[in-house]
């Protein structure tokens, strides 16, 4: 399989300010051929076009996204994020879940998609961290996509912040145990990198034994990971803060773990130095495409506080950086082999 780079699509949170007409015509202009689509893409359009969002009407939403991006040439490949699903402790809070999922279901038929995206959960309360629970609900999910015509498949994806798993090693352990042929990884550098080597309450953003801890889980990457698990690659980094990432900081919030803080604020896309990258991405990636040989799916994938800036540039300029991050990825890739 050759290299496929996809641009998400830069909505962030629960607001937004570019149409996703806009942003998805910035991405085919620098030559972006898929997109990763996250819920709010939705959302917002049906709330603007359609009305309500009850089932009925994000479903017409998401025909009506896939519509433009048949007319633009870009293929919507990443439902992204199915979140706050494993491990709850409220029954009946599952259940509303899968009604949820059995809907992601129909929109990601709607959109022509196979793979949406699980984040670890980061609830900080009413989850358990029982991997017999997790993996269950897990296996649910799996099931359901199976179920699919064609089948829907998912990628786990290890936030540096999880409540009871924040590493890749913890979303290796859980695929393992789900054991389905539809339940694989997102591999994230932002997620792995500022997990095991940054801590931005600290100076430089860098954590106690950043570098032995992150050379470890490299090795360990290295050597236990089955690279046909991994569905997809996010390539992404963050910027060297001025001060320590803690209460006063203007990135601060008191509901946001310091790593989510950063991650909201201030993520760039993989070697952009010149916007303040730190976080040493070279070894991760030499390891995923050069040891490892992954050849897959791969997206390109920023948050910022600058994706609010009204200017209707805002998504082009995005799309630029996207691109010449995607361009020295392959120039990187290159010597790799």
């Amino acid at each position: 399989m050759p290299f496929i780079p996809a641009v998400a699509s830069p909505s962030l949170g629960h607001q937004t300010v570019h149409p996703i007409e806009r942003r998805l015509k910035a991405a085919v202009s620098q030559g972006f051929k898929l997109i990763e689509l996250v819920e709010d893409d939705i959302t917002f359009y049906t709330r603007e076009f359609i009305g309500e969002t009850n089932n009925d009407n994000m479903i017409e939403g998401a025909r009506r996204i896939k519509g433009i991006c048949d007319t633009l040439g870009i293929k919507p490949c990443i439902l992204q994020p199915f979140w706050f699903y494993e491990g709850l402790e409220d029954r009946e809070e599952h259940a509303k879940r899968i009604k949820k999922l059995k809907l992601w279901m129909k929109l990601a038929k709607h959109l022509d998609i196979q793979l949406v995206q699980i984040p670890t959960n980061w609830l900080s309360q009413g989850t358990t961290g029982n991997m017999d629970v997790i993996v269950k609900d897990l296996v649910e999910m799996a099931e359901i996509g199976l179920a699919e015509q064609p089948p829907i498949s998912f990628a786990y994806e290890g936030v540096a912040w999880g409540t009871h798993i924040d590493t890749w090693e913890g979303t290796l352990e859980v695929v393992k145990k789900v054991n389905r042929p539809n339940f694989g990884l997102c591999l994230d550098t932002y997620h792995i990198v500022a997990r095991a080597w940054g801590d931005p309450t600290k100076p430089g953003c860098k954590g106690e034994n950043g570098d032995q801890r992150l050379k470890e889980s490299i090795n360990r990457l290295v050597q236990e990971l089955d690279v046909s698990k991994v569905f997809y690659v996010q390539l992404c980094d963050a910027e060297l803060l001025d001060a320590p990432l803690v209460e006063g900081h203007p990135f601060h919030n008191p509901e946001q773990l310091p790593r989510m803080a950063w991650s909201r604020n201030a993520r760039l896309f993989a070697w952009e130095e010149e916007h303040g990258g730190c976080l040493p991405l070279d070894a991760l990636t030499e390891a995923l495409f050069g040891t490892l040989k992954f050849d897959g799916l791969t997206t390109m994938e920023t948050f910022s506080r600058f994706l609010f800036d009204q200017s209707p540039e805002t998504p082009e300029k995005f799309a630029k950086r996207a691109w010449k991050s995607w361009e020295r990825t392959m120039e990187k890739i290159g010597g790799y082999s």
